[in-house]
């Protein structure tokens, strides 16, 4: 889906040299990584990492350049702490937490403890968070963690808004959950989601001789022909090989049989979603991770150099071409990766709604969509978890994944989210990954 963009600038263009670090004051029996220098303020003996006091605490390039965003810490966690120095708009100190990555003492507490994050393992489903769905008469969302029957609410939600649910606790004889956004809401004005456990292909070594069943059911014939003998029979995401393309007076049909032991094996053409091998964008650099997604095939496949590696099938924008949820054609480099992030298109505070449009739109608020990589101003590839339509257009421009795609594919492109962090901007040291959408 196209959304209002998180307040992330976007990143100055890539400068040559590396960025010159400040000298910095470490302890005596720190190891050093490769990219920091000694420096000008001692860091204390027992300090072994800093905390953020809120969620989303902003890490910087540079001390003091506060256009120079590097990305945001989540809550709970222990960056590791390597020096400190003195810098403008940081009442306290500026401390180096990581390549490029600093963080001032205001927003930040300095701990014994060493570094944490929670640990990134896979969950069998692919989503970072329990997610639900408004029921047919909305939910009252309520900020007391103490609610009673005479509590008023302090927000409606409506039918078919996704929240993603942490905590869980009984309130006058019900069970509420809080949604990351903060509001208590009752679990039975919910519905839990069930994502799609679709996932694509690790093509590496027999390349992209595959195809996709798109209909729920799809025949497969003796021969070239609609009037052939039925000889079995393929269901929806069920991956077959890709052979041989004939066209005939009844449209084209596909060989998918593997081998001369196989009994010949056709579909047609129309059932099938296939993706087409395509050279590297200029831009690439030699040997160089880059992902094409062809709109045509609604697939998408991940590459090292001009070698395949991953394919998928993806929802694209399912506007016509140039539209406002069409997804746009161009080459781009990932400027923003996140974990999460709120996507809407209901009216801002000040903007009208009856106003805004003369075509009547489906109204959509997703608290916390997964895996979110910004490529195109607000155009991201992310996960879907409200629909299972990968291989036909669908979003509201972005490129919807597979919960489990989207996973890994977050996990494949550049720059790498350090852990503890809930955001990451490209760097002078680790560009974005290229994106190109043909």
């Amino acid at each position: 889906m196209r959304t209002r963009e998180k307040s992330f600038p976007r990143p100055i263009a890539v400068i040559s040299a590396l960025l010159f670090v400040a000298p910095l004051v470490v302890r005596a029996d720190t190891v050093l990584p490769a990219w920091n220098e000694p420096g000008d303020l001692p860091v204390p003996s027992w300090a072994k990492a800093v905390s953020p006091k809120r969620a989303e605490v902003p890490i910087f390039r540079t001390p003091g350049e506060s256009d120079q965003k590097r990305g945001t810490t989540m809550m709970n966690v222990r960056l590791p702490l390597y020096g400190m120095k003195r810098g403008p708009q940081c009442g306290g100190r500026w401390m180096l937490v990581g390549p490029e990555a600093w963080v001032c003492s205001d927003a930040m507490d300095v701990v014994a403890d060493p570094p944490f994050a929670p640990d990134a393992a896979p969950t069998s489903d692919g989503l970072p968070f329990h997610y639900y769905f408004v029921g047919r008469n909305g939910a009252s969302a309520f900020t007391s963690a103490t609610v009673t029957p005479d509590t008023a609410p302090d927000a409606t939600l409506d039918p078919g808004f996704a929240v993603a649910i942490g905590d869980e606790r009984m309130m006058s004889g019900q069970l509420f959950g809080r949604s990351h956004s903060g509001y208590w809401i009752p679990l039975r004005d919910l519905g839990a989601a069930r994502p799609s456990g679709f996932h694509g292909q690790d093509v590496s070594t027999q390349g992209l001789a595959i195809g996709w069943i798109l209909p729920d059911h799809a025949n497969v014939y003796s021969a070239p022909s609609a009037s052939a003998k039925i000889v079995g029979s393929h269901v929806r995401f069920e991956v077959v090989g890709w052979r041989e393309e004939k066209p005939t007076s009844q449209g084209t049909f596909v060989r998918v049989s593997d081998d001369g032991v196989t009994p010949t094996a056709w579909m047609k053409r129309s059932d099938l979603a296939h993706p087409t091998l395509s050279a590297p964008p200029t831009e690439a650099a030699p040997g160089e991770k880059w992902i094409d997604v062809e709109l045509a095939s609604q697939t998408l496949v991940a590459y090292v150099g001009d070698k395949p590696s991953f394919a998928t099938l993806v929802s694209t924008g399912r506007g016509a071409k140039g539209s406002e949820t069409a997804t746009p054609p161009g080459t781009h480099r990932l400027w923003v990766k996140l974990t999460s992030s709120n996507m809407d298109n209901l009216p801002s505070p000040n903007e009208d709604a009856s106003s805004s449009t003369d075509e009547p739109i489906d109204r959509f608020s997703i608290e916390d969509v997964p895996y979110v990589q910004f490529f195109d101003r607000g155009v991201a590839l992310h996960g879907a978890f409200w629909h299972s339509s990968f291989g036909k257009p669908k979003s509201h421009g972005c490129v919807n994944l597979s919960p489990l795609d989207a996973r890994a594919l977050f996990e494949f492109t550049a720059p790498h989210l350090p852990r503890g962090w809930s955001a990451v901007l490209p760097s002078n040291t680790e560009k974005g990954t290229l994106i190109r959408v043909r």
